[in-house]
């Protein structure tokens, strides 16, 4: 376990560090997707024959470990996160391959957790606006906006509470308390409604509405659609109106003035 907390605290520190560079340098994004990607690549050689201790009469072919439906849809394909990281770029205006660094980690922790890589985007984009610097006033921390004082037992697997801004481990974290909290509730509305914090609240004021759209966006872009991108506004706040205290009398003779609206107060999402 100490071995696999090190190696999950290295990768994360080198993906704040590379998160922040392309985030900060748009000339080094581009230098980093063209040594990742480029266009003419080597083919590749043909992998090894497999030697048998028995003779057969064909050649063996090394079976593939099936995989479940179920984990296939996790695991996606390589054209639907590409199309995923694409849009989720221009959407909320991040680099391209600090977008691909987001997406792959929330299909490969997907995969862990047994939960839809979209709606961990999807999370992920109204919370933070996909930015793994995000701290709100309550002490939410991250690209998931996890309460890591609340939620520090989950961070002592990826390093400690200290990991909250370290993006892998703010994923993985973030979408296993998610996962508890759609098996808990038996619904993913119900999982976002107490991810919020308002599970004992009648209303959470639209925040699983939100998640909701977005991931209904996702799926379609995942599937090739062809969805427009626009800047959000301020994917993580809302507006909560309180009720109004009743007004005194109005005095005789006096122009009773115009009602004032209900007053209204932002609460970050978190």
């Amino acid at each position: 376990m100490t071995t696999m907390q090190h190696t999950l605290t290295v990768f994360g520190l080198s993906a704040v560090a590379v998160l922040a560079l392309l985030y900060s340098n748009p000339d080094a994004a581009k230098k980093v997707s063209e040594f990742l990607h480029p266009e003419a690549a080597a083919p590749a050689s043909a992998p090894a024959p497999v030697v048998v201790a028995q003779a057969a009469p064909a050649p063996a072919v090394a079976p593939e470990p099936v995989v479940a439906a179920h984990d296939a849809k996790l695991l996606g394909n390589t054209k639907q996160q590409q199309n995923v990281t694409s849009w989720l770029a221009k959407r909320y205006r991040v680099a391209g391959d600090a977008a691909n660094m987001l997406v792959s980690t929330a299909y490969m922790t997907a995969h862990e957790v047994k939960l839809d890589p979209l709606l961990i985007l999807a999370v992920m984009a109204i919370e933070s606006g996909l930015n793994p610097f995000a701290e709100s006033p309550m002490g939410a921390k991250g690209l998931m906006q996890v309460m890591a004082k609340v939620h520090h037992d989950k961070f002592q697997q990826v390093g400690g509470a200290q990991a909250a801004l370290n993006p892998v481990a703010n994923i993985r974290v973030g979408s296993q308390i998610l996962k508890d909290y759609v098996k808990r509730t038996g619904s993913v509305e119900g999982g976002l409604k107490t991810y919020v914090g308002a599970a004992d609240f009648e209303s959470d004021s639209g925040y699983g509405a939100r998640v909701m759209a977005e991931w209904n966006r996702l799926k379609q872009v995942a599937n090739g659609k062809k969805v427009p991108t626009r800047t959000p506004a301020a994917p993580t706040q809302m507006v909560v109106k309180r009720a109004q205290p009743e007004a005194p009398a109005p005095a005789p003779k006096a122009e009773a003035a115009a009602p004032a609206e209900g007053h209204t107060e932002t609460l970050a999402a978190n």
